[in-house]
């Protein structure tokens, strides 16, 4: 066999890992963007604009609220439209803590990818502590990861973000049929997820989701003390 011969097959073999939701799931190479739509309709992370979730909890042992508004705005990244979503969480008694656009798009297999983020953090008085976190696909070796695939099945695993050093949260499917409770909805058929960070040891999240709603539920069960939980969606 020679070197040409075993490089096709490397390459085969790392699209066989990435498409059965390996921990290779992100492919080095930027997506394809003829094979993206216009809308994010998969069930369990539907984006519709207009629409507005609402949710509240406490970080760091403060309370907070946080509402994320999908946008009739997109973004071109990559050559890929993608669908602004505004996400804002509140100090309470009033004034923005965090500040962020985030950029998804679908792919025609109903995966939903993740495109970066514009984050700012701010203090009470209105000004921006840090913009830590923030990153595009295709800017300083960022690429594009997946928050949700078209047919999620238990035990996959995909890369969320990537940029060396800033971004680098995973994800793991755990369950199709979890419980939870919020005062928006309540399911005994929920998708469980675990999400890790190589950047942060020893913190684990677990994120709810129900189908027709999306994110219902966030938290964080070791390491930390963070939580939220949908309290309405509001579409217009």
């Amino acid at each position: 066999m020679n070197l040409k011969q075993t490089a096709s097959i490397a390459v085969a073999v790392a699209a066989m890992v990435s498409l059965a939701g390996g921990s290779a799931a992100v492919p080095r190479a930027a997506p394809d963007p003829s094979n993206f739509v216009s809308r994010v309709d998969n069930p369990w992370f539907p984006l519709r604009p207009g629409t507005t979730f609402r949710y509240r909890g406490h970080k760091d042992g403060e309370r907070q609220t946080d509402v994320v508004t999908v946008t009739h705005k997109t973004k071109t990244i990559l050559g890929i439209k993608a669908i602004v979503v505004h996400d804002r969480v509140f100090f309470r008694g009033g004034g923005v803590a965090e500040d962020t656009l985030d950029w998804y798009a679908q792919d025609k297999r109903g995966n939903v990818w993740y495109l970066g983020e514009a984050t700012k953090e701010l203090d009470r008085h209105g000004h921006v502590k840090s913009r830590e976190g923030s990153w595009q696909a295709g800017v300083r070796g960022a690429r594009a990861g997946m928050v949700m695939p078209g047919h999620p099945k238990v035990g996959e695993t995909h890369r969320m973000e990537f940029e060396a050093g800033n971004a680098e949260d995973f994800f793991r499917v755990k369950s199709l049929h979890a419980s939870v409770s919020v005062p928006a909805v309540s399911s005994r058929h929920a998708l469980r997820t675990a999400e890790w960070t190589p950047l942060e040891r020893g913190v684990r999240d677990a994120k709810y989701y129900v189908r027709g709603i999306g994110s219902v539920l966030e938290l964080t069960v070791k390491g930390g003390s963070e939580r939220f939980e949908l309290v309405s969606v509001e579409r217009r």
